[in-house]
Formats: C-alpha cells, sequence, structure tokens
C-alpha cells in the first residue's frame, strides 16, 4: 500500500498572499515584505500551481482575491492575529516595560484622558492610537488590529467584553449669531425645523438622535451630513445649522453655545471594549486599570 504523506503549507507563500489580498498589488506587497516583486509573484504563483486554484483575479487597479481567496484570506488574517496574540503575551507576561498596546477611541475625549494615566503608571508602555467610529474600532479589535478601545455603544456579541467608563447627556449646538443662542434649551420638535449637521449614519450620536425622533414620530426636515467632530463643530460655528454631540464631547469655542434638550433625556454611555480572549493579557489590564471603569 502506498502512503501518501501530508507536505505543510509553505509559511513563506502564505505570507505573500497575506500580503497581496492586504494591499491590492503585487507591488505594494512586495515592498512591504521586503522582496523583489518578482520573488513575491513567484511564491503566489506557487501557491497557485501547488494547490491547482487561482487566488487573484487580476484588474487595471489591482487585483482582487477570487472567492477562495477570500476564504483564504480570512484564515490568514486570523493566523495574523493569533500571532500577534502571541507576541503580546510573551512581551506583556512579566513587565509592561518595553511592551506595546494598539488603542482605537472614538473621540479623544474620552481616550486620551486614560492614556494620559496609562503612560504615568507605565512610562516605558508603548502606545498606538487609531480614531474612528465606534463600528470600525470594533472592527479593528475583531480582526485583531487593536488591542483595546472605547467606543460609544455596547454589542451583544460575546466575542468581546464591556465595561461602561463615562455617562453623558446629548446637547444640542449653535452659531452665537444664531437665534436659539440664548435660548438655553430647545426640544426635539424645535431641531427638526432647521437644518441639522450631523455625522455618518454610523455615528453613535446619530443613532441614537435619530431613535429618539422616531419614536416621538418626529423626522428632521434637512440633515447636512459631513465625517467627523471637528467638520461638524466647523459647519455649526460657520452658520450652516444646528449640531448635536454628547456634553463630554464638547469643546469650549467662542463662536458656539450648547443648548439643553429640555424634553429628552438622552444619555450617550462610553464603554471600554475589548475581546474576551485578551482581556487578561497585562497591557489590557493596564488598559482597563488606567481607565478605572464603574462596575456594571
Amino acid at each position: 500500500m502506498k502512503v501518501v504523506g501530508i507536505v505543510a503549507i509553505n509559511a513563506a507563500y502564505l505570507r505573500a498572499f497575506h500580503a497581496v489580498a492586504e494591499t491590492g498589488q503585487f507591488t505594494a506587497a512586495a515592498r512591504v515584505l521586503s522582496l523583489t516583486q518578482s520573488t513575491l509573484s513567484n511564491q503566489v504563483a506557487s501557491l497557485e500551481s501547488r494547490y491547482r486554484v487561482r487566488l487573484f483575479d487580476r484588474t487595471p487597479r489591482g487585483v482582487l482575491p477570487t472567492p477562495v481567496g477570500e476564504r483564504l484570506y480570512e484564515l490568514t488574517r486570523r493566523q495574523q492575529a493569533l500571532t500577534q496574540q502571541a507576541e503580546q503575551l510573551l512581551l506583556a507576561s512579566n513587565t509592561l516595560d518595553g511592551g506595546f498596546v494598539r488603542v482605537g477611541g472614538d473621540a479623544p475625549q474620552h481616550v486620551m484622558p486614560v492614556l494620559a494615566r496609562l503612560k504615568r503608571a507605565h512610562p516605558e508602555l508603548t502606545v498606538s492610537l487609531q480614531m474612528g467610529n465606534s463600528e470600525a474600532m470594533l472592527a479593528r479589535l475583531a480582526e485583531g488590529r487593536s488591542d483595546v478601545a472605547i467606543v460609544g455603544r455596547k454589542y451583544d456579541d460575546s466575542r468581546f467584553v464591556f465595561a461602561p467608563l463615562t455617562r453623558a447627556p446629548l446637547v444640542c449646538f449653535v452659531a452665537l449669531a444664531h437665534g436659539w443662542a440664548g435660548r438655553g434649551a430647545v426640544t426635539l420638535a424645535d431641531i427638526t425645523s432647521t437644518t441639522l449637521i450631523l455625522r455618518e449614519s454610523r455615528s453613535e450620536t446619530r443613532r441614537l438622535l435619530e431613535h429618539a425622533l422616531a419614536v416621538r414620530g418626529l423626522a428632521a426636515t434637512e440633515i447636512f451630513e459631513v465625517e467627523g467632530r471637528e467638520a461638524v463643530r466647523e459647519a455649526v460655528a460657520a452658520g450652516l445649522g444646528v449640531g448635536i454631540v454628547s456634553a463630554a464631547e464638547f469643546d469650549v469655542d467662542p463662536r458656539i453655545i450648547a443648548l439643553t434638550l429640555s424634553d429628552a433625556d438622552l444619555m450617550m454611555t462610553e464603554y471600554i471594549a475589548c475581546l474576551a480572549a485578551r482581556r487578561r493579557l497585562s497591557v489590557v489590564e493596564a488598559f482597563f486599570d488606567a481607565a478605572n471603569p464603574q462596575q456594571a
């Protein structure tokens, strides 16, 4: 009887495939791996030849994974995440000095104070910070590209651990020249009668507001959508409309003024989040300690 041995997949070929799938280009992937483009192309071609599959479709703008390529990319992403977890575990096994933590945040007002306390407690710890909306930050956690994040929404997802950090009401804000500037408070009905300056639809602030309006049977008359809190503030300051923001994220600015929403108790809760599998890593523990979250 002939025994057929199982040949282990070539790790270098997998790294080459992953780099191309990640960057969408052979040239960029070669730079990432410090290889010549011909070497990287040969590695991907060898992987395709060895298993008699096509992993990429070539297009004028780059390359796109085929269906089997997409499934393989999902596996290599998990492999990368596991490798990073192993590295984090080893780096943090005895001391945080010289360790590394990747942080995501939905607003600098929430994350910066935590990072300041973290650095005071562990000055040798290296920190990288990525900002974006809550959905994007949780996606980074799920993909293993961040270790911990501060987000504005708690999801019913067993992959994650959430702990409450802060809680603050939503407020309306207008330019000083706006007719509402001296009112002190407005209602939900008031804000539907004017132009609302809102962030992208995935913004947690916007989701909370639009849900509250829908419950009351209200809808905004006109929405001017911009990307990012800074753009909202600048649009409001320029007199283009009325903004909505968490009171904790309202920056003092001589051009604008905050108004209370008198008929709505809309509270924005910020959470610390991480993958459940990473909760006991030393760097994640240190971040939770620095944040000193409330007990749920």
